[in-house]
């Protein structure tokens, strides 16, 4: 049972991600993701100016003057919501945590899917696949998928993105347009997205939290891994200690963004202090710019 606190926060993600869909971001999805191929859809006469490649000779010699095939692309595509709900994506040091973060990016990119007619599924993942929703259209789908994020009890603490991307493989063997949600807190999985980049589109959404980059100025503190429950006593009052932590956190970051780029794939990177709309309709132009 979904407490009234909870159910008014999924309302205004719902809402919230719905209004930017017609506003911001109308028709960009469309015009950066297409669809998987093209299909015959007619024969009609031939007239001046059309492309000669086109011309469907059997016709035309059963009815004495030439007469073209048609195509249409084919626009349906299913759209892939591969979000992490491993113990770190619980932490958050802003107005949101990084679930409820990625909680409006999977909304966002759910409206915009099924605002142009296509389907969205979701697969939650933490060290292995804990729930899987197959592929619908419709804006009830959408609120199913966001009220899951929030009311989803995983079983596990740790992330296994090699698992998550192995199973969306398996279960999606048409080619698809995914969106890897993660803080990618983890490690040699950059073969299997680059093995699932060869036939589908996917596209890596790295989240974060200013929280890790620094250690707060009060005295002895004990630092703990959500994922693992590992603690380490630092002393943060101490200057040089704030500033090696903050140097190797910002390594470690840098090096997973580096690590998803030379696999092949976009990589958007959010903060739970970024506007999410205003971080995918930047990436969205950039997509738009390089397929130009």
């Amino acid at each position: 049972m979904l407490s009234p606190e909870l159910i008014k926060k999924i309302k205004k993600i719902h809402i919230k991600s719905g209004r930017l869909v017609n506003t911001m971001m109308a028709g960009s999805y469309k015009s950066v993701f297409r669809g998987s191929g093209i299909e015959f859809e007619e024969v009609r006469e031939y007239s001046f100016g059309d492309d000669v490649k086109n011309i469907d000779w059997k016709v035309s010699a059963r009815l004495g003057r030439p007469f073209i095939k048609l195509y249409r692309e084919e626009r349906e595509l299913i759209v892939m919501l591969l979000i992490d709900m491993s113990a770190s994506c619980c932490f958050g040091t802003m107005e949101n945590i990084k679930k409820e973060t990625a909680a409006e990016i999977a909304s966002i990119l759910a409206f915009n899917a099924i605002r142009n007619n296509d389907k969205v599924g979701a697969i939650f993942f933490t060290s292995r696949v804990e729930s899987y929703i197959p592929p619908q259209k419709g804006s009830s789908h959408v609120w199913r998928v966001i009220r899951e994020i929030f009311s989803f009890k995983p079983h596990h603490k740790g992330t296994s993105i090699t698992s998550a991307v192995r199973y969306f493989g398996t279960v999606c063997r048409k080619k698809a347009v995914s969106f890897l949600i993660s803080d990618f807190l983890d490690s040699n999985y950059a073969d299997q997205l680059k093995a699932a980049s060869k036939k589908h589109e996917l596209i890596a959404v790295f989240l974060s939290d200013p929280g890790e980059f620094s250690l707060p100025d009060s005295g002895i503190i004990s630092v703990e891994d959500f994922e693992t429950g590992d603690v380490l006593c630092l002393d943060a009052f101490d200057q040089n200690t704030r500033r090696q932590f903050e140097r190797l956190k910002k390594n470690i970051y840098k090096n997973r963004v580096e690590k998803i780029k030379t696999s092949g794939i976009d990589c958007v990177e959010i903060s739970t202090s970024d506007s999410v709309s205003a971080a995918l309709v930047k990436y969205f132009r950039y997509r738009e710019k390089k397929m130009r």
